[in-house]
C-alpha cells in the first residue's frame, strides 16, 4: 500500500513497537482528559472499542512503514464499529474525530522523540509527522463509513440486508450465496456458527426494527412466533453478557455448533428442542449436550411403537416395578453389560439390591438381552421414557 511511510527506514518499525504499550495509555489518558464524552471510565463494550482502537491503530502504523500490512478491507472493521458505536450513543462524530486528532498529536509527539533517538533527520522527521496523519485520516474515514452505514440500518437498508441473509441462513443457502450476502450486510462469515431458538415476548411487543443492545456481529430476528439468533463464533458470543441475558430473559436453547451452510440444522434442532416436554429448568439450554435426545426426537412415532414393543413385558408390573426394572436394565446397558456392583454403582444402590434386580431384568426380558439388536432397541425405548419423563 503505497503512502508516505514508505519513504521512513523500516528498522523505524521496531524502535516504535517497544514504545507501543506506553503509548497506547497515554494516549487513552489523554482523551479521557480532554475529550469530555470519553471522560467516563472504560468499562464494557465502549471502553474496550476504544482500547482496542487505539492499540490496533498503532500496531497498524508499525506495520505500514515495515511494509507488512495489507490491504484486507477488514482491517477497517473497528474503526467502522467505532463509528457505529458512536451513532448508537446518540452522539455526531465531532467527540471521535477530535480524539483522533489528539491521538495523532500524542503519537506523534512521542514517535518524534524515538525518531531523533535513533538518528532520523529533519526530512524524515517530516515524513514521520505525514505519515501518521495520513495514517489518521484513514481510519477517520473508516468512522465516518461506519457511522453512515449506521443511519443506514437505522433507515433500514443494513437492517435489509442482514434480515436476508438471517432468512438465507434458516433455509441454508450455498456458501457462494451466504458469502455475498454476508458480505452486502457488513458481516464477516465465520467459519463456525450456530443458532439460538427463543420464546416470543411475553408482552408481544414488535421490536419495530430495533434490536436490544447485542454485539454488532449476532444477527437477530426477534419479532414474529419463532424469534431466533445466529452466533458466530460461538465459543466467544455466547459468553456475552448481553447475548446471555436476552438468552435467559426468553428461554433459549442453543443448536448445536455448525458451519454457516448448516445454520439452517442448528435452528430445526434449537426448535425441535425447545418444543420438547420440560426435562430441565436450566436455561439456556445447550442443545450440544442434548444430541442423543435430538435423535429421538427426530421420529417420536417410530420411538414410541419401538418402546410399545421392547417395553411390552413389563405391562404386567406396576408403574414402581416398572421405573425400578427400568432403570436396572437401562443402567446394564449403559454399563456395557456389566457387572452388579458396576450397575449398583450406576443407580446407587446395594451390589446384592442390584444383582437381586439384575436376575428379575433377566427373567422378564429373556432371550432379548443376548441379540444386539435389541439391546439397541431397548436402550431407545428407555431413553425415550427418560426424556419424555413417563413412567
Amino acid at each position: 500500500m503505497s503512502g508516505p511511510w514508505n519513504a521512513l527506514p523500516r528498522g523505524l518499525a521496531a524502535e516504535l513497537r517497544r514504545e507501543q504499550q506506553t503509548i497506547a495509555a497515554e494516549i487513552i489518558r489523554e482523551i479521557r482528559k480532554q475529550v469530555p464524552e470519553f471522560s467516563r471510565p472504560l468499562a464494557g463494550q465502549f471502553g474496550a472499542g476504544i482500547q482496542h482502537g487505539v492499540e490496533t491503530a498503532l500496531a497498524e502504523f508499525t506495520e505500514l512503514i515495515e511494509g507488512a500490512r495489507s490491504d484486507n478491507p477488514e482491517r477497517m472493521r473497528v474503526y467502522r464499529a467505532l463509528g457505529r458505536g458512536e451513532l448508537a450513543e446518540g452522539r455526531s462524530l465531532d467527540a471521535l474525530q477530535a480524539a483522533y486528532r489528539l491521538g495523532a498529536r500524542v503519537a506523534w509527539r512521542r514517535y518524534a522523540r524515538v525518531a531523533r533517538r535513533v538518528g532520523l533527520g529533519t526530512e524524515q522527521l517530516v515524513v514521520l509527522a505525514e505519515a501518521i496523519f495520513a495514517h489518521i485520516d484513514e481510519l477517520a474515514a473508516a468512522s465516518v463509513q461506519g457511522y453512515a452505514r449506521a443511519q443506514a440500518d437505522e433507515a433500514g437498508a443494513l437492517g435489509r440486508s442482514r434480515s436476508h441473509l438471517l432468512a438465507l441462513l434458516a433455509r441454508g443457502g450455498s456458501r457462494a450465496e451466504l458469502e455475498t450476502a454476508a458480505d452486502l450486510a457488513d458481516w464477516p462469515l465465520p467459519w463456525e456458527l450456530c443458532a439460538v431458538a427463543l420464546r416470543p415476548d411475553s408482552d408481544n411487543r414488535p421490536t419495530g426494527g430495533r434490536r436490544p443492545p447485542l454485539p454488532d456481529l449476532v444477527l437477530a430476528e426477534l419479532d414474529g412466533p419463532e424469534p431466533w439468533l445466529v452466533i458466530p463464533e460461538p465459543d466467544l458470543y455466547l459468553r456475552d453478557g448481553q447475548v446471555r441475558a436476552l438468552m435467559e430473559m426468553r428461554g433459549g436453547v442453543i443448536g448445536p455448533t455448525v458451519p454457516p451452510e448448516q445454520a439452517g440444522d442448528s435452528l430445526r434442532w434449537a426448535r425441535t428442542l425447545r418444543a420438547r416436554p420440560p426435562g430441565t429448568s436450566a436455561c439456556p439450554v445447550d442443545g450440544e449436550s442434548h444430541l442423543a435426545a435430538l435423535l429421538l426426537l427426530a421420529d417420536p412415532a417410530l420411538v414410541r411403537l419401538i418402546a410399545a414393543r421392547r417395553l411390552r413385558p413389563l405391562d404386567e408390573l406396576t408403574p414402581k416395578q416398572r421405573r425400578r426394572l427400568g432403570d436396572t436394565l437401562l443402567a446394564w446397558l449403559q454399563s456395557d453389560r456389566g457387572s452388579a456392583p458396576d450397575v449398583a454403582a450406576r443407580l446407587g444402590i446395594h451390589p446384592q439390591t442390584a444383582r437381586q434386580r439384575l436376575h428379575q431384568v433377566q427373567r422378564v426380558f429373556g432371550p432379548a438381552l443376548a441379540d444386539a439388536d435389541a439391546r439397541f432397541e431397548l436402550e431407545i425405548a428407555l431413553r425415550a421414557r427418560d426424556e419424555q419423563g413417563d413412567g
